[in-house]
């Protein structure tokens, strides 16, 4: 393995753990301030994946695509958390995986109803269908960098919304403690509601912008669910510093694992979650 290849499988990996990123910040959101167990929020990646091919193909820009993506997760997370999430607040944890798991088999009903069963392609943007050279032999899509500037623009902006803006701060009170907030006059349901819906829109953008590189197909949301909860794991579970380096742990070991061991590529990711929790049981920052 010689290092041109190296820093290709490095941002592979990077690239990989920052789109694991958005979809499980959005997650240890939920499941971190909320407390609910959202098994149906890997259908909100499937849903921006299928929104921005079906938009991509009406607007003929997948820039538009994106833009337009973004309102419609956000609306359907806000609408499920209104009319279905909300009652489960204070019920056990049993009731919650079971409607969002049967959530899940509507967002797959629904997909095949609307868009069938084929693989589908969005094509890139003109602009962005390059590589750029590092040998002579050896190019990188500069479509997957604009991919990591993306997310990681997202991930500084999260920082700043949580840590440094009074949103934020009320996030934080809510999550410590729901009842104090509400009497000190914050609408704790509106509040919730909008977290909920901001972790769909993060979800649905990184289906998005992911479509033009892993294509669009039924049943896409379901691995990434799973990757996400190792990461939310291994992070913490309400921490999105935890999420963050957590990512970027699963998205180096998944991308190296497929390269060195493939006949071990998914124990890889695996191995990495039994070794930090065998160092932090409760994660890297719970």
């Amino acid at each position: 393995m010689d290092v041109w290849f190296f820093l290709i499988q490095a941002l592979n990996g990077v690239q990989y753990g920052l789109l694991l990123f958005l979809v499980a910040s959005g997650l240890t959101l939920i499941f971190g301030i909320m407390g609910i167990i959202n098994l149906a929020h890997g259908s909100f990646y499937m849903l921006g994946a299928y929104t921005a091919y079906w938009l991509a193909l009406k607007t003929g820009s997948l820039l538009a695509a994106l833009v337009l993506s973004l309102p419609i997760a956000a609306l359907v997370g806000f609408g499920i958390e209104t009319l279905l999430v909300r009652a489960l607040y204070k019920r056990d944890h049993l009731d919650q995986v079971l409607l969002t798991y049967g959530l899940i088999l509507v967002f797959n009903e629904a997909q095949k109803l609307i868009w069938g069963s084929d693989v589908h392609a969005v094509a890139m943007p003109a602009v962005l269908n390059w590589s750029f050279p590092l040998t002579d032999n050896l190019s990188y899509p500069i479509y997957r960098l604009v991919i990591s500037a993306v997310c990681a623009v997202v991930a500084l902006g999260m920082w700043w919304v949580i840590a440094k803006t009074r949103f934020g701060m009320w996030v934080r009170a809510g999550a410590s403690n729901r009842e104090m907030v509400q009497a000190l006059g914050i609408n704790v349901k509106l509040l919730f509601g909008l977290v909920f819906a901001i972790g769909a829109a993060l979800a649905g953008l990184a289906g998005a912008i992911a479509a033009p590189v892993s294509s669009v197909y039924p049943g896409m949301g379901d691995s990434v669910l799973i990757l996400c909860f190792v990461v939310v794991v291994i992070g913490g579970v309400g921490s999105v510093k935890g999420a963050f380096l957590g990512a970027i742990l699963i998205g180096l070991a998944d991308t190296f694992g497929r390269v060195l061991v493939p006949d071990f590529a998914s124990f890889s990711v695996y191995a990495v979650m039994a070794a930090v929790l065998l160092w932090k049981p409760k994660g890297l920052f719970a």
